[in-house]
């Protein structure tokens, strides 16, 4: 993937995601990207942080902390008109719905070694809006008042409004226990504490009505195709849910539609069939489900009923303008007012970064149609030099430095004068450049003890001394395990990163 600028949109989450920012930030400068960071600082800061970097031209807008995190960056990129910055994802959150989705690593430098390696793919994403309200016949005459004020002219939504979401949009239950999720206290229990939410709210939550409209790709007026009451509604652009259950299984990244599952009102013997079929069968059950798509849905709740975007609670009041807003203010009943959303996918909207090892598995148009074919290619002069370098590597050894210096003295004295001993993380390779490849890794300060993160860059300008003391090309270090240890001779900058000129494996 091409960048030249990167700007990273961090939740610190209490400082444990600046804790190794120095390590992410080494492995993208070694990648020939110039990171900038914005550090959230309240509520709404990250979709602010994000417009900014898309407005001055940021080729990628990387969100690190967790799906609710990054939802604040897609909605701050695509509030920028004519952006054409990527998204992508660092995980530092409590699920990490989407980069489980797409197999990017929940350790951070790992994350990183992953980005860099990533392919540019433009995926949908939802859009949302409130359509209107309908009021009790106790408030018509104030209805009658909002609509004369808002003649000729739509309602403006507040502009902490998010519009658009990734993963999914729900309505129920699921978006009453994540408001009442205590943050702090998921910052320090994780998962415990979305539980804890869970066994207050469960007890209050009642069957409400639902009314689904949805239409296809094309245009017109959409037909009914679900009424009744309803536990939960899931409206799904990807699959899984809680990183746990796919509740719209039939789901793509890429088809241009929006998926519905409604998880219809029942006695509790259902509603116990419900839940046992989310936890054997990792799918709502057919009989207590309602499954639909569509391109174009509406939706009808109460307003009672608590709203979520890719797992953050939001506001109803923050999709109405200030007529609708006074007008339900004063309305003391809000189980019968009744709110009509509006969602519709948007079709490759959004540029996303995907590992290029990704198996496609949401995308319905898969970039790797000729994979299998890859069985009966024969590998290049350079795939075969770094198979053939694997062998020169030695395993993981407390004494591979020792024997090393002992069978080649001259060579490892020199290279001690101006090398450092790296111990090995993980490694990467940066496909838009031919044999260039990210080490990322720790290095011992000798005067302190102090371990510091570093990213070294391994080009065709590296030469590469094998423990053998002959030499291989830089495939070789593909091969290099977690944990091994090398020498490296070269310049070390002040982010971290050290340009090799010779390394030892």
């Amino acid at each position: 993937m091409k960048c030249k600028k990167a700007s990273l949109v961090i939740n610190p989450r209490s400082g444990q995601n600046v804790a190794r920012l120095a390590d992410v930030i080494a492995v993208l400068s070694a990648a020939g990207w110039d990171p900038d960071i914005g550090i959230k600082e309240y509520g709404g800061h990250s979709m602010a942080l994000a417009t900014r970097a898309a407005k001055t031209d940021a080729d990628l807008v990387i969100a690190y902390g967790g799906d609710g995190t990054l939802n604040q960056v897609v909605n701050g990129v695509m509030n920028t008109k004519g952006q054409h910055s990527v998204v992508a994802t660092i995980p530092g959150g409590t699920v990490n719905e989407w980069a489980g989705d797409i197999g990017v690593p929940f350790d951070p430098v790992r994350a990183a070694l992953t980005l860099v390696n990533s392919d540019v793919r433009k995926v949908d994403i939802g859009h949302v809006e409130v359509q209107g309200l309908t009021f009790p016949e106790t408030t018509q005459m104030d209805q009658q008042q909002t609509k004369g004020k808002k003649a000729g002219k739509k309602a403006k939504a507040s502009s902490k409004a998010r519009h658009h979401f990734l993963l999914m949009a729900g309505l129920g239950i699921d978006a009453a226990v994540m408001a009442g999720v205590n943050k702090s206290l998921k910052y320090k229990i994780g998962r415990a504490a979305v539980a804890l939410s869970i066994a207050e709210e469960w007890p209050k939550h009642r069957a409400f009505p639902v009314e689904v409209r949805a239409t296809g790709k094309g245009s017109g007026d959409a037909d009914m195709v679900w009424k009744g009451e309803a536990q939960q509604v899931i409206i799904g652009n990807t699959r899984r849910y809680a990183g746990y259950v796919e509740m719209t299984p039939d789901a793509y990244i890429d088809d241009g539609v929006l998926d519905v599952c409604v998880i219809t009102e029942g006695n509790p013997f259902t509603t116990m069939q419900q839940i046992a079929s989310l936890f054997l069968r990792h799918k709502p059950d057919d009989v207590t489900a309602e499954f639909f798509h569509g391109a174009h849905l509406s939706i009808t709740v109460p307003a009672s009923v608590a709203f979520h975007l890719d797992g953050t609670a939001v506001r109803l009041k923050d999709y109405l303008g200030k007529s609708e807003r006074n007008v339900l203010q004063h309305t003391g009943d809000m189980e019968h007012v009744m709110v009509n959303y509006r969602f519709d996918a948007m079709p490759h909207a959004l540029q996303a970064a995907i590992p290029h090892t990704y198996n496609d598995t949401l995308f319905e148009k898969s970039a790797h149609k000729e994979e299998s074919q890859e069985v009966l290619r024969q590998p290049t002069d350079e795939e075969k030099s770094g198979q053939q370098a694997e062998e020169d590597i030695p395993k993981q050894d407390d004494k591979w430095f020792e024997k090393l210096q002992h069978d080649h003295p001259d060579l490892i004295k020199a290279l001690l004068e101006s090398g450092r001993k790296v111990t090995v993380i993980g490694v990467s390779q940066l496909p838009d450049k031919k044999n260039t490849y990210v080490v990322a890794g720790t290095i011992e300060k000798q005067s302190t003890g102090e371990i510091r993160p570093v990213a070294v860059r391994i080009d065709s300008d590296t030469t590469i001394i094998n423990s053998t003391g002959g030499y291989s090309s830089p495939a070789a270090v593909q091969n290099l395990q977690e944990g091994t240890g090398i020498v490296v001779e070269g310049k070390k900058s002040k982010r971290g990163v050290i340009s090799a000129t010779r390394v030892v494996i």
